[in-house]
């Protein structure tokens, strides 16, 4: 699923304009980015956290030249989605799958019959 299709869902599910929802997605993209340059974590309860992750120094290889070189310490942006978020996603993708696996079933039996 793209940025489009999302934009479009929430239109139809709303009945606000696209370019309005578009408007809206980009400036939450924007805040985000913007706290997390800053530093700031951002928590969206029954959802997840847009957390700011910190890599320690390390040495690191460049295979062309055959060296060692030093990656400095830095930040990097991560998602960690609440206990809830999990929860939905593996209980929904356990039914996903089991009627996946029920309509094999049928097109097996289908098959046998023939």
């Amino acid at each position: 699923m793209r940025k489009a299709d999302i934009i479009n869902i929430i239109s139809d599910k709303t009945g606000v304009p696209k370019v309005d929802v578009l408007v809206s997605l980009e400036a939450f993209f924007k805040e985000v980015r913007d706290q997390l340059r800053e530093g700031e974590n951002v928590y969206v309860r029954g959802f997840g956290s847009f957390i700011v992750k910190k890599r320690a120094e390390k040495i690191g290889r460049n295979i062309k030249k055959g060296e060692s070189i030093v990656i400095p310490e830095h930040f990097i942006p991560a998602f960690k989605p609440s206990k809830a978020f999990v929860e939905r996603v593996r209980t929904g993708n356990t039914a996903k799958q089991e009627q996946s696996l029920h309509r094999r079933d049928k097109d097996v039996e289908i098959d046998a019959e023939d």
